[in-house]
């Protein structure tokens, strides 16, 4: 960290979470005088790791993403010791696992995409053309192009409803936290082209590391942790202890529903809420870093998270993730765990629940048309930055509260 001016800030940043810890990093080196607020006793908002009896345990399974731009120009990849996970799936269909790889990056898998094997020759010529599509067209072509459903854009590739229902459907699932597929096709091309273009990896340390190295870039004293904020007034923010702290610029760069809350009018959508479930094993019950989906939909996708990152558990352990839609309800923790049997094949009676976690607005709820990117001023001195405003992503959360800053930079100083 660098030292920092301890005079009253002119710009107060709430929520340090990735979007407002990119806000305050651009602030910051601008020259501006900038308290960075966060309620909770640590960085990163939904994306934080928790240290337990030896276990990494993520708030919520994520995979971080290598090709994201803005990770590209923030975050220094080597420091986090970044394990991959295999390139492609194993979805457990009606008729059976059916293994999904990428030709391109496994090439002795290819053969699980010979034509009839898993798909039709016309689907696998269509998820081709659709694939080479987004990988190789700038990105701003597919920004601007007309939106529609995932669905719809799938059917206009001329991917059937088959191959969309046994192997799409439940893959997109997990990623968009909704299985009927009406997430915004703008942002199922953007997110195809970055996982073809990509690496999915886990950094050693959990995703936490990825906020604690932004929040590490900070000068002293401008991050201030277990600082809630209970109101924005005229003059700057309203603390929970009764105290005011006087700002000419406010950024709000939390999650929606608070930022409704400390914007009242605020428009935002609505959130995705997804539950993981971690469970700890005498021995791996799939010797490989491969992201299970369920074809059934009893759970979304599982997966032994020490085969990629041996950092995640204890030796000797192994650590198996498994997310769900929807809130931690009655008796799901034991269907869960009777499904995880099935999918691994194994006994699963001795496997110990290590945690569960429930996240509330993991991701917005990005129905078309969707704009990927907005203004993140709402009136004079008063912004609002956050993946609800771009995109649900890292990528997302980091433009946005760029945007933010250099929407701040550029305003003339509120009166």
């Amino acid at each position: 960290m660098t030292s920092h001016h301890h005079a009253a800030p002119d710009t107060v940043v709430v929520g340090a979470g990735l979007a407002g810890l990119a806000c305050a990093l651009d602030l910051c080196r601008a020259g501006r005088r900038v308290a960075l607020l966060e309620a909770s006793d640590g960085v990163g908002g939904r994306m934080r790791t928790d240290r337990r009896d030896g276990f990494l345990l993520d708030r919520g399974f994520q995979v971080f993403n290598t090709s994201y731009p803005q990770v590209k120009r923030r975050i220094d990849l080597r420091s986090l010791r970044l394990r991959p996970f295999t390139p492609g799936l194993l979805v457990h269909t009606p008729a059976g696992p059916v293994r999904l790889a990428d030709p391109t990056r496994r090439p002795g898998a290819a053969d699980s995409l010979l034509p009839g094997r898993v798909l039709s020759a016309r689907d696998l010529a269509a998820l081709a053309a659709l694939t080479a599509r987004d990988a190789l067209l700038p990105a701003g072509l597919l920004k601007r192009a007309p939106d529609r459903t995932t669905a719809a854009a799938l059917a206009r590739a001329g991917v059937s409803s088959d191959a969309v229902d046994r192997l799409l459907r439940p893959f997109l699932a997990g990623v968009f936290l909704e299985d009927r597929l009406e997430t915004s096709a703008r942002f199922f091309h953007l997110v195809w082209r970055s996982m073809v273009r990509g690496t999915l990896c886990l950094p050693a340390a959990g995703v936490g590391a990825v906020p604690a190295q932004l929040a590490g870039r900070l000068p002293v004293g401008v991050l201030r942790l277990e600082t809630p904020v209970d109101a924005l007034t005229a003059d700057g923010v309203l603390l929970a202890d009764g105290a005011e702290l006087p700002a000419r610029t406010v950024v709000v760069a939390t999650d929606a529903a608070t930022a409704a809350r400390l914007l009242p009018g605020l428009a935002v959508p609505g959130g995705r809420t997804v539950t993981t479930y971690y469970h700890a094993a005498e021995r791996p019950p799939l010797h490989e870093p491969t992201l299970v989906v369920d074809g059934s939909g009893a759970v979304l996708n599982t997966c032994v998270l020490d085969q990629a990152a041996p950092t995640y558990a204890p030796p000797g352990t192994a650590l198996v993730s498994t997310s769900v839609l929807g809130p931690d309800r009655p008796g799901a923790a034991e269907a869960v765990t009777r499904r995880l049997a099935e999918l691994y094949g194994t006994d699963t009676s001795g496997w110990r629940q290590v945690a569960a976690y429930t996240v509330e607005g993991a991701l917005p709820a990005m129905v078309p048309p969707w704009p990927l990117s907005r203004t993140t001023r709402v009136a004079a001195g008063r912004y609002v930055c956050g993946d609800h405003r771009a995109t649900g992503s890292v990528q997302g959360a980091l433009a946005s509260g760029t945007r933010a800053a250099r929407e701040v930079l550029a305003a003339p100083a509120p009166r």
